[in-house]
């Protein structure tokens, strides 16, 4: 007696990769802290180079948000609330593109 193969597609898994999904942490602008102190912050918490930060930054700054970070939800999560106990405005969002 020979078995055909076949996929059967789990709704679940389906439903957790969307969740997993990738996922954008955003900083916003406050008028609170010193673009001196995001920049500090963005090289202890991402290991940005001086550079990579400022630029972040002034993306803040200027633009009113940046996605300083995406990849897996639950990292996501840990970088916003870090970046909270920093006092930045940081938000989750997902990525629409992926």
């Amino acid at each position: 007696m020979s078995r055909s193969s076949q996929t059967v597609t789990n709704p679940e898994t389906a439903t957790e990769l969307k969740l997993e999904g990738v996922w954008r942490v955003v900083v916003l602008n406050d008028p609170v802290n010193l673009m001196s102190y995001v920049v500090l912050v963005f090289k202890k918490v991402f290991g940005f180079d001086e550079q990579t930060a400022r630029q972040r930054m002034l993306e803040v700054h200027e633009q009113g948000r940046s996605i300083v970070w995406s990849g897996l939800r639950e990292k996501a999560e840990a970088y916003v609330f870090t970046l909270q106990q920093w006092h930045l405005t940081a938000v989750l969002e997902p990525d629409e593109a992926h």
